[in-house]
């Protein structure tokens, strides 16, 4: 579970429900109509400009803002580095003997490939190819969300301008002016809650898993095709850490 996440939450909702209840009742906040124009109509817009299948897609993608196993660079190359000595000493088949060792699906198909015999060229292709296809899907997702943060102040100031018109048709009526300032005024709050607390953030939470998890791929695609030509461990090392912050970079020759 990801700590950031849960933290700038309850730091961003703890302090506007402060704020809230620091001049009355937090109820005074609280209007089903403006949570239905708002709510309602974002997700409408939504389903407006995207395929059904694609936002349903997005809601599970989600849910990695929260929970997500993200494996360090330096492990992954490790990994490599340790692959690469053992198909050097033992031959590419021996690779076979590691798999049990590795969770993440994309690594294991590639090294059943190159068990299997595939040429380094069409290894990379397949590998180069899942990146591509990972990282638009992952853009799709993080676009949902952006597109939802758009809509939801604009649906919060349709909510307004339907306040005020309420209230315009009936100043006669004191009584009447009150619930439809609050509408009026709720909507754009409701709008912006939901803009700059969920979708905004979420949005980009998801773009920097996406950039984390395609540098991962990127690692693990170099390194195959690396250990499929033979090349010297530590020069596959030194090629993969240009991949990486040079604070992350850590030899494991030097380890021993």
């Amino acid at each position: 579970m990801d700590i950031s996440t849960i933290l700038g939450a309850v730091v961003a909702f703890g302090l506007v429900l402060a704020a809230m209840m620091n001049g009355g009742s937090i109820l005074l906040f609280v209007d089903p109509a403006s949570l239905m124009i708002v709510g309602g109509g974002t997700v409408g817009s939504t389903l407006i400009h995207y395929p059904f299948k694609e936002v349903l897609r997005a809601i599970s993608v989600a849910k990695k803002t929260l929970f997500h196993k993200e494996q360090a660079s330096g492990e992954i190359i490790g990994q490599l580095i340790e692959f690469s000595g053992k198909a050097r000493k033992e031959g590419i088949l021996s690779l076979q003997s590691v798999m049990s060792q590795v969770e993440d699906p994309f690594f294991l198909k590639g090294l059943q490939m190159a068990v299997d015999g595939q040429e380094p060229e069409a290894l990379r292709e397949m590998m180069e190819r899942e990146i591509e296809y990972v990282m638009e899907r992952h853009e799709t997702g993080a676009d949902i969300f952006t597109t939802m943060a758009a809509y939801a102040p604009a649906m919060g100031m349709i909510g307004t301008l339907i306040g005020l018109v309420q209230m315009l048709q009936t100043m006669d009526d004191p009584a009447s002016i009150g619930p439809a300032m609050a509408v009026a005024l709720l909507t754009t709050f409701y709008g912006a809650v939901a803009a700059n607390i969920l979708f905004t953030p979420m949005s980009g939470k998801l773009k920097h898993r996406s950039s984390c998890e395609v540098l991962g791929k990127t690692l693990i695609s170099e390194g195959m095709n690396s250990i499929l030509a033979g090349e010297n461990p530590r020069v596959m090392e030194q090629r993969l850490h240009a991949f990486v912050a040079p604070a992350l970079r850590e030899s494991n020759f030097n380890k021993k």
